[in-house]
């Protein structure tokens, strides 16, 4: 494209790299195993379960989606699942009943995890989602 000059202008695209979660600042090494853990989690939950990358978040589904997991914090990674909240015991810090408040992903249930030991614990809760899609 031609400037006022007659000289060509660059034109600036910019690219994200890599599969996977979508991200504006570096992850440390603890938040991308959790990341590739989440993942192999949910994706060996059941059968048909597949992995669409969205622009803010990437779903899970099996008819629908199931599961969407946001990109991570520094200090944590952000699931939201179908699961009914008021069927789930909520633990503060851990789970949490997001019904009418805006998010991005699919799900009235945010799950939040920090370590590895979390995601054992989000076991039940990914399963109770994953049979309510």
């Amino acid at each position: 494209m031609p400037s006022v000059t007659g000289q060509p202008t660059a034109i600036k695209r910019a690219h994200r790299g890599g599969a996977g979660l979508p991200s504006t600042r570096k992850r440390d090494g603890a938040m991308t195993e959790l990341v590739e853990a989440v993942d192999e989690v949910l994706l060996g939950i059941g059968d048909g379960v597949t992995r669409v990358q969205r622009k803010q978040y990437v779903a899970y589904q099996r008819l629908r989606n199931f599961a969407c997991v946001c990109p991570p914090q520094h200090t944590k990674l952000l699931v939201y699942l179908k699961a009914d909240p008021k069927e789930v015991d909520l633990v503060p810090g851990f789970t949490r009943d997001v019904t009418g408040l805006g998010h991005h992903g699919t799900g009235d249930l945010e799950v939040q995890l920090r370590t590895e030991r979390d995601l054992d614990r989000a076991r039940d809760v990914f399963r109770a989602s994953y049979a309510a899609a």
